[in-house]
């Protein structure tokens, strides 16, 4: 079967399956309210909340324990502002492997996972295997992490980097349809 076949069918299946996901997880329209207000404001109080979406806080309370048992609310964060606390270069660094076997993969993972320099990591199909957004106090600092750190990385064939002259649009909300 040709690549973009399975890749097609790969999209099809994920199409699918997103608009079946609420029917699998029993998500209702006050759970995705509930959802969407938390994901843009996740220090409401329960009160506020539940007020916001016409319930009252005992049950809306939990709701919001079931989603969170459920795996749909993984983790509240903190947004911090990088180029205040310094972070003042990003970069997206395109990474090729020597190869491309399981135990390398997650040989390169594991080692990804101890810089805290890099904020994402994907597995990608196309031209790199790997594409990593990393942020540094400077041009010095970056250079030093590709050098001494990524490129010593077990299995690291090529690295590409184009370092962000300005963020356009960054945000942390996913997109939910509330009908």
């Amino acid at each position: 079967m040709p690549k973009y076949s399975i890749l097609l069918l790969l999209l099809i299946n994920l199409i699918f399956n997103i608009s079946n996901i609420s029917k699998i997880l029993k998500i209702d329209e006050v759970d995705l309210s509930i959802l969407n207000r938390l994901q843009n404001e996740a220090r409401i109080s329960n009160v506020a909340l539940a007020e916001s979406v016409n319930l009252s806080p005992a049950p809306c309370l939990r709701r919001v324990r079931e989603l969170e048992n459920k795996g749909v609310i993984s983790s509240y964060t903190t947004l911090l502002d990088a180029d205040k606390l310094g972070w003042e270069v990003s970069v997206f660094i395109e990474v090729r492997l020597e190869r491309q076997v399981e135990s390398d993969l997650i040989d390169f993972e594991k080692c990804i996972n101890s810089f805290p320099e890099v904020m994402e990591c994907y597995l990608m199909t196309g031209s790199s295997d790997y594409l990593l957004r990393v942020v540094g106090r400077n041009l010095k600092s970056l250079q030093s992490f590709i050098t001494d750190k990524l490129a010593a990385a077990p299995n690291v064939a090529n690295l590409r980097s184009s370092i962000a002259l300005k963020q356009v649009k960054y945000k942390t909300a996913l997109p939910i349809d509330i009908k």
